[in-house]
């Protein structure tokens, strides 16, 4: 897929410098000229790390720093500041202010490339750890891991069928809530639940035999009698 840099008061001309090198990388370049710009390019368009420079116009680096701080309040993307002042304060007080890099006009252009690769690439790993993180459900001592579709109890492995996996997944994902033998069967199979409470008990006791230390004291997937069942 390819990746958005935008380019944001682009006195260095960095845009111009960098966008046939960046093309030829798969990037594509957007510049903002100005914080209306900006503003709409943050809200329209799907972007993978922003170039800035801390100079703005005739107000200096400290307003810069400013609008750092302001960029990163709205956004998490990765942000490297390209400029021509090459303060130590600036670079210090860029990066205390939420830049994840600094580099002066004359970095070679082979160079920042590499420097947009590395920040994009952590970038995108964070994303997908984030979201495998979200897809691993804990009640306790039982791990339902979906990216792998694994479930351990006490850190041991269970094996269940996909019919288990599925109706465990579902109770640990709605943890608290009773979900009846009807809702578990239509959520599951996928169509209407004529007949379906022999169907479910029998699943649900195949499950407890391998999550439960003892099936017939539940600690994990318990019964609400006349109701259905809950994880927790």
């Amino acid at each position: 897929m390819e990746k958005n840099i935008l380019v944001y008061n682009n006195q260095t001309g960095i845009g111009e410098k960098m966008a046939s090198l960046l093309v030829s990388e798969g990037f594509s370049v957007l510049v903002a000229a100005d914080i209306e710009q900006l503003q709409e390019r943050l809200g329209s368009s799907e972007l993978h790390l922003m170039l800035v420079d801390v100079e703005l116009n005739d107000k200096g680096w400290d307003r810069g720093i400013e609008m750092i701080a302001g960029l990163r309040r709205r956004s998490s993307i990765p942000l490297i500041v390209v400029s021509a002042q090459s303060a130590e304060t600036a670079k210090i007080m860029a990066l205390e202010a939420g830049a994840d890099d600094y580099v002066t006009t004359d970095c070679n252009p082979l160079e920042l490339l590499a420097r947009i690769k590395s920040q994009i690439r952590r970038y995108t790993q964070l994303v997908n750890m984030c979201a495998n993180i979200d897809r691993i459900y804990r009640v306790d001592g039982l791990v339902i891991d979906d990216t792998q579709r694994k479930v351990t109890v006490e850190g041991k492995s269970v094996r269940l069928t996909p019919i288990e996996y599925k109706i465990l997944r579902l109770l640990v994902q709605q943890r608290g809530k009773v979900l009846s033998n009807r809702q578990i069967y239509e959520n599951i199979w996928h169509m209407q639940a004529i007949g379906a409470d022999n169907t479910i008990a029998v699943h649900i006791r195949h499950i407890r035999e391998k999550i439960e230390a003892n099936p017939k004291e539940p600690r994990y997937l318990k019964v609400v009698w006349g109701n259905g069942y809950k994880v927790g």
